[in-house]
């Protein structure tokens, strides 16, 4: 089975996703954080900085979605599959711990946001084993 298209498409979403979360973050980051029902913070310092870290991220992703112009092979699958799992893991670690205090609005979303990082994490991983399997000649047709 060829996971190429979806491998396509799990690179865009990841791109639109870290830089529409950055761009928004580092533009209004009062207002998406309150939006969120997250805890807010003055001067909004941190929801800035990651803003500023997810723009980073999506811009990498977008450097190696041109790989035909030689600039970047970018972070790749693999890449983003570690980003998305350490990012689920900390917001796992984060609503375990009981240190934030926020209202159940905020609770739901961050609980919602980490089970959809692992389940996109479990879909890289069937993507870069295939085209492992795929580069070592192996099929799993």
């Amino acid at each position: 089975m060829r996971f190429e298209n979806l491998r396509t498409v799990l690179l865009s979403i990841n791109t639109a996703v870290h830089l529409l979360a950055g761009f928004f973050l580092v533009l209004f980051p009062l207002k998406i954080v309150d939006l969120l029902g997250l805890p807010v913070e003055m001067p909004p310092f941190y929801a800035s900085i990651l803003g500023g870290v997810l723009v980073g991220i999506g811009m990498v992703l977008l450097l190696g979605s041109w790989k035909s112009s030689g600039v970047s092979d970018g972070l790749g699958l693999i890449g983003v599959l570690f980003i998305d799992l350490f990012a689920a893991l900390t917001l796992a670690a984060l609503l375990i711990s009981g240190r934030i205090f926020i209202p159940l609005r905020g609770y739901l979303i961050l609980l919602g946001l980490t089970f959809f990082l692992l389940l996109l994490c479990g879909v890289e991983l069937l993507v870069h084993q295939s085209d492992k399997n795929l580069t070592s000649g192996k099929s799993d047709e």
